[in-house]
């Protein structure tokens, strides 16, 4: 099952916050906050970063590499069209936020800066 092992691969790599991948900014963006009030909170943070990272990679290796079974063999021999059409979006939405993040920030940014206006007119 060579297409669905690369978008598990690429998926469990976007878990464990690959840089280019979305979780990447997600997790920078959250850790660099929470070291900004606390560096003690922020180390066990990034622990627990990497021993998800560490938990990912062995479930990777244990599904993809694991013990093989013959009869699911001959019955699944990879993707269909229908799973690869979902797939596909969820792939390139977790390439291009990694990529250009910036482009997610800017909706967040005018987001929050709304909400904040017409909190601050509701007070007057």
């Amino acid at each position: 099952m060579p297409v669905y092992a690369s978008l598990f691969l690429v998926f469990t790599m976007a878990n464990i916050a690959l840089p280019g991948t979305s979780s990447f900014v997600g997790e920078f963006t959250l850790l660099l906050g929470i070291f900004k009030n606390s560096i003690f909170t922020c180390i066990i943070s990034a622990t627990s970063v990497v021993l998800s990272g560490a938990y990912s990679l062995w479930l990777y290796n244990r599904i993809i590499f694991g013990n093989l079974k013959i009869s699911y063999t001959v019955k699944y021999k990879d993707l269909v069209k229908r799973e690869f059409i979902v797939l596909l979006p969820l792939f390139v939405l977790v390439l291009f936020i990694g990529i250009y993040p910036n482009y997610l920030f800017k909706f967040i940014t005018l987001s929050t800066t709304l909400e904040l206006n017409t909190f601050c007119f509701n007070l007057i």
